[in-house]
């Protein structure tokens, strides 16, 4: 019940994480709405060279985040590890995004 009713007991945290997450389906709708044209930035990305690029990138996050996560407390409410997870899902998510485009745009 209590879920239900954050809204009105927090609203401007409530308030700041709804616009937040509006903010991010927008840029995210748009850029699946883009058109197919190609900039400069958008070949060197879909390069062959590319792949190679966001596959050091990903090998890099995954020893970053490997080690670093494991170096953080995880007992207690105020631990930073969750933040950090947080963090290392959607970083990861887009530098694997990236690597996709690299090798379909081939």
């Amino acid at each position: 019940m209590q879920l239900f009713t954050i809204a009105f007991q927090r609203p401007i945290e409530f308030g700041a994480a709804a616009t937040l997450t509006i903010v991010m389906i927008v840029i995210i709708l748009r850029a699946a709405m883009s058109a197919e044209g190609r900039s400069g930035w958008v070949q060197r990305i879909t390069s062959p060279n590319a792949k190679w690029l966001f596959g050091l990138l990903f090998l890099g996050w995954a020893l970053v985040f490997g080690i670093g996560l494991q170096l953080v407390p995880h007992e207690g409410a105020n631990s930073p590890y969750g933040g950090l997870g947080l963090i290392a899902l959607f970083s990861g998510f887009f530098i694997m995004m990236g690597f996709l485009w690299a090798v379909i745009g081939e």
